[in-house]
């Protein structure tokens, strides 16, 4: 964000704020129920954003920057295996405690350059565990690049369709993942 005058710095908080709420119930986002609940005007809310996938993007922001972060942590581990493992079980975490990534992480074109570097960091981190994983002879050799991401989301969709509750999304995701582990490991 582009330094702002306090009143505006305020509105593009409030905004994203009730957009992180709606994004968290469920409810689909309209830029003019946005303003409407922000208590904003709607020419405001489109000067700040001017699609809703800008606004989406800004609110899955702080979770790709969060995965990115572990994921550079993850590099400096010395066992290939758990450094792999971990960031798996990072970004299944963050699939299924964050209603906005899976809308963005499957969007194939992106209307905030930050979203793409971030996904792209976050898939190069990916890739690079993966091969160190591989390496080391601690992963199954088959296991191409190009499956990590449908793996995931197939573990993140899975675990939407057979939990229960909410509340048994988390634990369903891990489970899903450790098996998921245990049939990679060499």
């Amino acid at each position: 964000m582009t330094s702002l005058r306090k009143d505006a710095a305020r509105n593009w908080d409030r905004i994203v704020t009730v957009a992180r709420e709606l994004v968290d119930e469920g409810t689909p986002l309209q830029l003019n129920d946005v303003a409407r609940r922000a208590g904003l005007g709607v020419g405001t809310v489109y000067r700040h954003f001017p699609t809703t996938e800008a606004l989406l993007e800004t609110v899955a922001t702080p979770c790709l920057e969060a995965l990115a972060g572990h994921g550079e942590q993850a590099l400096t581990r010395d066992d290939p295996w758990q450094a792999f493992a971990g960031f798996l079980q990072r970004l299944v975490d963050a699939q299924v405690g964050d209603p906005s990534l899976a809308k963005v992480a499957a969007n194939t074109q992106d209307a905030l350059p930050r979203t793409t570097e971030l996904k792209q960091q976050v898939i190069a981190i990916g890739r690079e565990l993966l091969a160190r994983a591989r390496k080391a002879g601690a992963i199954r050799p088959d296991l191409a690049d190009g499956d990590l991401v449908p793996l995931m989301c197939g573990i993140a969709y899975a675990t939407y369709v057979h939990s229960a509750t909410p509340a048994d999304r988390l634990p369903t995701a891990r489970r899903y993942l450790d098996t998921l582990l245990r049939g990679l490991r060499a």
